[in-house]
């Protein structure tokens, strides 16, 4: 207890010295449980202030990250891309949002993925160029480089993104250290503060094997899922279609060390020839992993999707899918779209054959009707978890049992049309579910009732939007790709902040909505020539997919540059502040 220097002349002092000590224990109480409850409320689920209004504290939040940063894809490892301490920007500070600096990537593949991290005033980064950066988050200036080709071996500047080793994820900023995957099937661990590497782990030995989904942190370790080109490849009838298998596997992140490995298919196994080719047809394949899963720390339970068959029809193609986080044992599957088997060969405009037999039938099943990324969230108390599907629906299970809650369609899916459909992620603020369509005709924005998946507001895309700006005179890059063609279409992650979601298009624009009724309070034309402050000079296109905007203490970083099955080429990172 506390002690006087001074002791009461008199004995009726006593009575106030004791009131005054009271109150001074009290206010020094108050103040030690409220300075506790601010450092423990991320992982508690306390309430914080935001714009007038209470909302939840965010959970999941990797060791070493402080409010306001955005360490991890998802922003936290039960996801929905939330950025709950954002207060600079708000519906009524929006409009004053000017690019504060951007940073052009060397051009390699005319296509950036990789969604910024930031921590402190460190923001972390992907190249197309096999590098990962550390940039100064206020000024883009360079701190330091790690350059994957040491390791993981050279790559030529050509423009097919499919010989180049990009580093297609988020990392993930844990501690002192950085964790990334390349397009080699390769994990990083790197230094935060020099860039010098860890350690490194090669997590699947198939020649097509990639990491495009992004680390997912939880006690003492990495889950990262894993893809793969093999869906492209199988354009070429000559190419024995499939082998591959999606994959989720957890690495200790001392190490490096697999713990366990869990594979959506079973073993591939000859099955005779592709229709019209003398080219051995194996089976069962695909089944990719391309998302970020999300974590219920309470049930240890990771929750991730799996894509289409490329091959076959066994295994867990088109799937939700949640495993104990300490053996990566099933707990529950459920398969969304069965059968669903598709490669490139389905779009090329070659006939029926090859690993696209049904090309043209009337009850053809290639769809490509990947289910994507999960996020967390509960409905008066029950745990659910909610996935993205490229056919349009948008699935809530309950995260205990896999039984279906609610299911709603946002937009109409067709045979080989899968991007009509939600590409990446979705975003929940504690009020709301905000989710985008692609080239749904137009794509549109969505806010829906987490408890019943009804539709709140919905916003399309400009009907002029490819014909206004940059997208009605796209940049031809250098080295040669693909024409540029626009789409009114949403292809980006959404992210939200008090008041605010944030949602990038094909067109090159990016805009900033009202969380409360779906109006666009911001938009930024993207698809111009940039100069960066690292001095290269490049173009904007498209605001990429593999990710969306990040926002961190008062500042919005988006990616611009994305052309994949249409879309803008470019190669540059913008950062916007007030």
């Amino acid at each position: 207890m506390n002690r006087f220097a001074f002791r009461a002349p008199r004995r009726r002092l006593r009575p106030v010295i004791a009131l005054f000590s009271l109150v001074v224990l009290a206010v020094v109480a108050a103040f030690a449980s409220s300075a506790a409850g601010a450092s423990a409320g991320a992982a508690a689920g306390a309430a914080v202030p935001g714009n007038g209004a209470s909302v939840p504290r965010e959970q999941g939040v990797p060791p070493g990250a402080r409010p306001g940063d955005w360490a991890e894809w998802q922003h936290t490892s039960q996801g929905g891309r939330y950025q709950p301490f954002e207060n600079k920007i708000t519906p009524a500070t929006v409009k004053n949002l000017k690019l504060k600096w951007s940073f052009v990537f060397p051009n390699y593949t005319g296509m950036v993925w990789s969604q910024p991290s930031v921590v402190g005033d460190t923001m972390y980064v992907g190249g197309p160029d096999s590098k990962l950066y550390a940039l100064n988050a206020r000024t883009g200036a360079t701190k330091w480089t790690f350059d994957l080709r040491p390791v993981a071996g050279p790559v030529e500047p050509t423009g097919d993104q499919f010989k180049q080793n990009p580093v297609k994820n988020s990392p993930a900023v844990v501690g002192d250290t950085v964790y990334f995957g390349d397009n080699r099937a390769n994990v990083y661990a790197v230094n935060r503060y020099t860039g010098r590497m860890r350690w490194t782990t090669k997590i699947d030995t198939h020649p097509n094997a990639i990491l495009s989904g992004s680390p997912t942190y939880f006690d003492g370790r990495i889950f990262i899922g894993v893809s793969s080109t093999e869906y492209a490849i199988a354009a070429d009838d000559r190419y024995p279609c499939c082998t591959f298998s999606g994959k989720m596997v957890a690495l200790n992140t001392h190490t490096g060390k697999i713990d366990w490995t869990y594979r959506t298919m079973p073993p591939s196994r000859q099955d005779g020839t592709w229709p019209g080719t003398t080219t051995p047809r194996y089976v069962s394949a695909g089944g990719s992993v391309w998302s970020t899963p999300v974590i219920d720390a309470r049930t240890r339970t990771i929750y991730f999707g799996a894509g289409n068959n490329y091959s076959g029809n066994e295994g867990h193609s088109d799937s939700a899918i949640a495993l104990s986080l300490d053996s990566g044992k099933e707990r529950w599957t459920y398969q969304l779209t069965h059968p669903d088997a598709w490669t490139v060969r389905c779009v090329t405009g070659q006939p029926p054959g090859g690993s696209c037999p049904g090309l043209g039938d009337d009850v053809a099943d290639e769809l490509d009707y990947d289910v994507g990324s999960p996020l967390m969230f509960q409905i008066h108390g029950r745990p659910v978890v909610g996935f993205t599907q490229k056919s349009g629906v948008y699935h809530v299970f309950d995260a205990r049992t896999g039984k279906i809650v609610w299911q709603t369609q946002l937009s109409v899916g067709a045979p080989n049309q899968p991007w009509r459909g939600i590409e990446w992620g979705a975003s929940y603020d504690g009020h709301q579910l905000y989710i985008a369509t692609w080239r749904a005709y137009p794509g549109t924005l969505h806010a829906l009732d987490p408890d019943t998946g009804a539709i709140n507001w919905k916003t399309p895309l400009p009907a002029d939007a490819c014909k206004t700006g940059g997208a009605a005179h796209p940049i031809q890059i250098t080295p040669p790709n693909d024409p540029p063609v626009c789409s009114a279409g949403n292809v980006a992650a959404v992210s939200s902040s008090p008041g605010l979601v944030y949602e990038g298009a094909e067109d090159g624009k990016m805009r900033i909505y009202s969380a409360k009724t779906g109006e666009n309070l911001w938009t930024y034309d993207s698809a111009h020539m940039f100069t960066g402050v690292n001095g290269l000079s490049g173009p904007g296109g498209s605001i990429s997919g593999n990710g969306g905007a990040v926002i961190s203490h008062g500042m919005v970083y988006v990616e611009s540059g994305y052309q994949l099955s249409h879309g803008l080429p470019g190669h540059v990172l913008l950062a916007f502040g007030l």
